[in-house]
């Protein structure tokens, strides 16, 4: 009895659901660029050498071109056409704009991606190859250029637009640092005024 090369798989791409029947060759870029029309992610190298296809599978960056669509099935996918909240851009994406974060702008939504899953496993305490300390005890290292760079390593730009890359993500974790705070003390206000 043969085996069948396709089936019906359904991805949940930016909160949204999607059944479609894939060969199970097919990587997930080529599903979310040619079958769902999703194009913001690119095709670059499409050996996941140059990170122009990163996209976040359950927040965790991804290129998206060595993953099978068939093993992201359950999975939440976040392409670049779904960072933003409504009208309000990611902080990443608006750093990228603030800080000319790009030039030709291939790479720059797999950059924004990217980004994105670096500044959380930063806060998250992951370590990198250039990371000090090591010991559990040590929280984050400080995201210096070194740490950006290192993380950041997997996407390559051709236009050579690193420094203002870097910049971008360092203002951008602030940001999110920032914001992050703020709901955490917003949160403890009204949990302060539930139990008076």
């Amino acid at each position: 009895m043969a085996l069948s090369a396709s089936s019906d798989i359904t991805l949940n791409v930016n909160g949204e659901k999607y059944t479609l029947p894939v060969d199970h060759r097919t990587t997930l870029l080529d599903a979310l660029r040619e079958r769902l029309d999703l194009t913001g992610t690119k095709k670059g190298c499409d050996q996941g050498q140059c990170g122009a296809c990163t996209v976040l599978l359950d927040g965790r960056r991804a290129v998206a071109c060595l993953q099978l669509a068939v093993a992201a099935e359950g999975r939440e996918i976040t392409t670049i056409e779904g960072v933003a909240e409504g009208e309000r851009l990611h902080p990443v994406q608006q750093a990228f704009l603030d800080l000319d974060g790009f030039q030709c702008g291939y790479c720059t939504p797999g950059q924004i991606c990217s980004a994105i899953g670096v500044i959380e496993e930063h806060a998250a305490g992951w370590p990198s190859a250039v990371t000090d300390d090591l010991s559990p005890e040590a929280g984050p290292p400080p995201l210096t250029s070194d740490e950006i760079r290192e993380r950041m390593s997997g996407n390559l730009c051709r236009c050579a637009a690193y420094v203002s890359i870097a910049e971008a993500v360092a203002r951008a974790a602030a940001t999110v640092a920032d914001r992050t705070a703020a709901a955490q003390v917003d949160a403890a206000a009204e949990k302060g005024q539930a139990t008076a």
